[in-house]
């Protein structure tokens, strides 16, 4: 996706967003962390950015990328914006009605009507 004569890229992101480069032949990532770094632009180079809390709103965080030609010229930018999704399975585990995200009966099951745990009823027919 570089353009033409791009031989080198640098990175920008929003404060919710995580980026690592992992450059060919090395085998630990580089944490993006500050504006003005750049990386040569290699066959092999890969750009890895992930987010560790929900957005608070639909595209609440970017990524750019920029190119630079040699000696330095920015090129071209590419940028995706990103929004983080929150997913949770959670059960009723004191049987109760109620799903509760702090029910103490989550690490233990007990058999009867006054039981807790989760149920997971799985259907072995052919349907």
């Amino acid at each position: 996706a570089a353009p033409a004569g791009a031989v080198a890229f640098g990175v920008k992101h929003t404060e919710g967003v995580s980026v690592d480069v992992l450059l060919r032949g090395r085998s630990e990532p580089e944490a993006v962390s500050s504006a003005g770094a750049r990386w040569p632009l290699d066959e092999g180079t890969v750009l890895r950015f992930s987010m560790s809390r929900a957005s608070s709103e639909v595209n609440d965080n970017k990524v750019t990328v920029s190119f630079y030609a040699e000696g330095g010229k920015p090129i071209s930018q590419a940028g995706v914006f990103l929004t983080g999704v929150g997913i949770s399975l959670d059960v009723d585990a004191d049987r109760d009605g109620v799903v509760e995200k702090n029910s103490p009966n989550k690490a233990s099951w007990a058999w009867g009507p006054e039981g807790h745990g989760a149920i997971l009823l799985v259907s072995c027919d052919k349907e």
